[in-house]
């Protein structure tokens, strides 16, 4: 019996470009990748001469037309229906699922005072938020504003969600996003705080004294700094939770 129904077809941003269709991988020339990631990346619609420019800002404007028209067309060639084009502007097909959309959904819930958001405190979640937008494409400044903009999003999503787990008891998994955090960024100060704020309520005293000369370390080293006294302070708080 012939099913009609069509595989999903998923865009990949974090930690690299893929694309798949149902469990197949896609391959698509450099210029058609970086033009599904643009149009993933604005996720609007836009115009024809914004798309040129931006992906091609050197070159003239004729040639960065063409350039687009030829990316249009090895795209649309490799799998039809991706890109919603017309004669002004274009886009991301709706219907392809984009895991930095989801990524960036969950960190602002994250960053809200809502407490609506156990649906969210998962290992997938901080998977996500642990991963770097694009890392082997740091070479066009359009790419660069991007992952900036990504990065400070997903550090502070990352100690919202440990200090979420923290308050909600789930201790192991408020380290892991710390330490996530820390990893991300290991001259944060604030990384390290949700970090050690973690493994006191956990009862861990050790680990966070180690976390903290961890810290302080790492701002010698790099800085020529100390920790703040409040980072210090919460070693000789007495926790209740």
């Amino acid at each position: 019996m012939r099913s009609d129904v069509q595989p999903t077809v998923s865009l990949r941003l974090l930690k690299g470009f893929t694309l798949l269709v149902g469990e197949k991988r896609i391959m698509l020339s450099s210029s058609a990748q970086q033009l599904l990631a643009l149009l993933a990346l604005q996720d609007r619609p836009r115009s024809r001469t914004y798309v040129a420019r931006t992906l091609w800002p050197e070159a003239t404007t004729s040639r960065a037309n063409a350039n687009l028209r030829s990316s249009l067309w090895r795209a649309l060639r490799t799998e039809p229906g991706i890109i919603n084009a017309s004669a002004q502007e274009m886009a991301l097909a709706t219907e392809i699922h984009v895991d930095i959309h989801d990524a960036i959904t969950c960190a602002h819930r994250l960053l809200e005072k809502s407490p609506m958001c156990e649906d969210i405190l998962t290992r997938q979640t901080r998977e996500h938020l642990s991963a770097d937008l694009l890392p082997e494409w740091s070479d066009n400044e359009w790419v660069l504003l991007e992952q900036e903009q990504y990065h400070q999003l997903r550090l502070y999503a990352l100690e919202a969600m440990a200090h979420r787990l923290t308050e909600a008891g789930r201790h192991g998994e408020a380290v892991a996003a710390g330490l996530a955090a820390v990893q991300a960024e290991p001259l944060r100060e604030s990384a390290h705080r949700v970090l050690i704020d973690a493994h006191l309520a956990a009862g861990n005293r050790a680990e966070a004294q180690h976390q903290y000369e961890q810290c302080r370390r790492v701002l010698l080293d790099e800085l020529g700094l100390e920790p703040p006294d409040t980072l210090r302070d919460l070693l000789t708080q007495t926790i209740t939770r």
